[in-house]
């Protein structure tokens, strides 16, 4: 499959497919989603709304285009549209939702047009409300979410996953030697999930935990919680689960610059985040993400379409277009789309590399080691190129 989807990225521009790519309301305007029972069945496609185009899949995009997030959905929306021009994809029909009013309601919406296929939603808190409508009408879902915990056998999680960043690092850096590890999380989910993630792998490899220090996020916080942790010793090995500013602030906490130990260690939320770049404390830092070479080019397309960078995640609209054009391939238009043409081992290769799915709705992707430089990021473990 691997092969396949090369083929589609090498494609050049095609015929202009914008009116493949629908706007529509979440449903009707002011009316929230409250989580009721999913209707009886969807009704047939509307004829006024969208024609009648037995050819073509008609997959449905859920995603904020109003509110706090409505950037972040636009800039998904733009690059499914750019994925459909930069492929000349003629056997699709992307209409965009707006899960603002009610994420209920607009997959609602989207199943009664007749799509087959949910990309969306943006959140992990309005999967449920979108299960409960495309579940009784066996429409699967391919989230832009990175929560594990919604994923499914009819639930696939698409996002960057922080558990397989922070095992990627963690395994780099006992290959390397480390032993003995601290960690700082902050409270909360994020925190949680990281924390429970290097427990998991440092235990598996043989390594130990030293300490532990949780903090509430914030400028004192994160700075105390660093110095317990420099108080109590012992570790060779630092993990900071937090973002670039706030990691940088604690590692000035627990060594010197130029100093070689303790390592420090970070997750994916450290990806294209340049202010690590100057800070002597962070010199030599590990992290893991996806690969960054494609976004780059993705990123200069999308500023000469759209006259403004995209955000980081709208390569995840991309990829689910590119995606959904290998499952055409056995996918008759106007039917259900079997969740076992999800499942292949080998995966796909997108913007952001290889990824595939397991049986239970995860999306497994390859990450590469980048180690914090002078003034540039450094690749010291590229990612696999497949599974």
């Amino acid at each position: 499959m691997l092969g396949n989807l090369k083929r589609i990225l090498a494609v050049g521009m095609g015929s202009l497919l914008l009116a493949a790519c629908q706007v529509i309301p979440g449903g009707d305007a002011g009316v929230p989603d409250r989580g009721g029972p999913a209707p009886s069945g969807p009704s047939a496609p509307s004829d006024t709304v969208l024609p009648t185009d037995e050819g073509r899949h008609r997959v449905a995009l859920l995603v904020p285009l109003s509110g706090d997030n409505a950037e972040v959905g636009q800039s998904i929306a733009n690059a499914t549209t750019m994925a459909l021009l930069d492929t000349g994809a003629d056997n699709l029909r992307i209409t965009t939702y707006d899960t603002t009013g009610g994420p209920g309601a607009a997959a609602s919406r989207a199943i009664a047009d007749g799509n087959r296929l949910i990309l969306g939603p943006l959140q992990r808190d309005n999967v449920g409300a979108v299960l409960a409508q495309a579940r009784p009408a066996d429409v699967p879902l391919i989230t832009f979410s990175n929560d594990t915990t919604v994923a499914r056998p009819d639930v696939f999680v698409m996002g960057h996953i922080p558990e397989q960043s922070v095992e990627r690092t963690i395994e780099y850096a006992i290959d390397q030697g480390a032993n003995r590890f601290a960690i700082l999380a902050p409270r909360g989910d994020y925190g949680n999930r990281t924390t429970a993630a290097a427990e998991e792998t440092i235990g598996a490899r043989g390594g130990t935990v030293v300490d532990v220090q949780r903090y509430d996020r914030g400028n004192t916080s994160i700075i105390s919680a660093a110095d317990r942790l420099t108080t109590a010793g012992g570790f060779d090995t630092v993990l900071i689960a937090d973002s670039a500013r706030l990691a940088t602030m604690a590692a000035t906490r627990l060594k010197d610059a130029g100093d070689a130990l303790p390592s420090i260690l970070g997750t994916e939320l450290w990806s294209r985040q340049d202010e690590l770049l100057q800070s002597a404390a962070m010199r030599g830092a590990w992290f893991s993400a996806v690969p960054d070479d494609r976004y780059r080019q993705f990123a200069q397309s999308y500023q000469a379409r759209f006259g403004e960078q995209p955000y980081r995640i709208a390569t995840l609209g991309y990829d689910a277009v590119l995606l959904t054009l290998r499952l055409t391939r056995d996918w008759t238009p106007g039917t259900d789309l079997p969740e076992s043409l999800l499942l292949d081992d080998g995966g796909f290769l997108g913007l952001d590399g290889p990824i595939r799915f397991r049986s239970n709705g995860i999306g497994e992707r390859t990450m590469e080691v980048r180690q914090v430089g002078n003034g540039a990021f450094t690749v010291i473990d590229p990612a696999p190129t497949g599974f």
